[in-house]
């Protein structure tokens, strides 16, 4: 099978997780026919190879970006402005989105990117509460209902064939230390190496948010001449 092939069949038979606290409703897009043919294009598109991957995790889906496409830190106006994969979905954009996506084209565009690379979250699915997004950290019930969730999640992820001597985390806070410390206990990765979370710069360092581009890129670079030279 193809990295796409195994992508694909994985997001579209991923089940939910049970046992949530009272109120915690799941967010999973993949269950609608529009989005899993969404998802079969995207993935084929840029991933029908046996590549080994970097792998990098945010935090779980929102509403607004993966939450509606089924595609980490792709919104709908990027899927068909970067991605030339036309969409009904409206075409409302997601700040995460918009930064992950001037990073790829400073990278030198989606091909080379992807190539290279491969999103996903520590937790594949994401949750409302009350309406309103909810991180699954947010919520120590939440997040104790799902850490054996999240364990079989990395496990998974890494039967794809991605890199293990390496894994990007978005986000220097709660993210990183709930991944760190899961890494700590079962070694799935030889370092993981935090990035600021692309929501972060959107809302509080959009005027230098070139240079976060830069240091994400410079990061990738730093650690692949390392790999290279070992």
């Amino acid at each position: 099978m193809t990295f796409a092939a195994k992508i694909v069949e994985q997001n579209l038979t991923l089940v939910r997780p049970s046992g949530l606290p009272l109120g915690f409703k799941t967010l999973n897009p993949a269950e609608q026919k529009e989005v899993q043919q969404l998802i079969i294009q995207f993935y084929t598109k840029y991933f029908s190879d046996n590549n080994e991957r970097v792998l990098i995790l945010g935090i779980n889906p929102g509403r607004y970006g993966a939450g509606i496409t089924g595609i980490p830190f792709t919104d709908p106006i990027r899927l068909a402005e970067d991605c030339s994969i036309p969409n009904a979905f409206t075409p409302r954009p997601e700040l995460s989105s918009v930064f992950i996506y001037e990073m790829i084209a400073a990278f030198g565009g989606p091909e080379k990117f992807y190539e290279q690379f491969y999103f996903n979250s520590v937790c594949p699915l994401g949750f409302t509460l009350d309406g309103k997004n909810i991180n699954y950290y947010d919520n120590r019930a939440l997040q104790n209902a799902l850490d054996p969730y999240i364990e079989e999640h990395m496990k998974s992820l890494i039967s794809l064939g991605l890199r293990t001597d390496v894994c990007y985390c978005l986000g220097e806070g709660k993210n990183y230390q709930y991944l760190n410390k899961l890494n700590e206990t079962k070694g799935f990765f030889r370092e993981i190496i935090p990035l600021s979370h692309p929501r972060f710069i959107m809302q509080y360092k959009l005027k230098t948010r070139n240079d976060y581009v830069d240091q994400y890129i410079k990061s990738f670079e730093e650690h692949r001449f390392k790999i290279l030279s070992q």
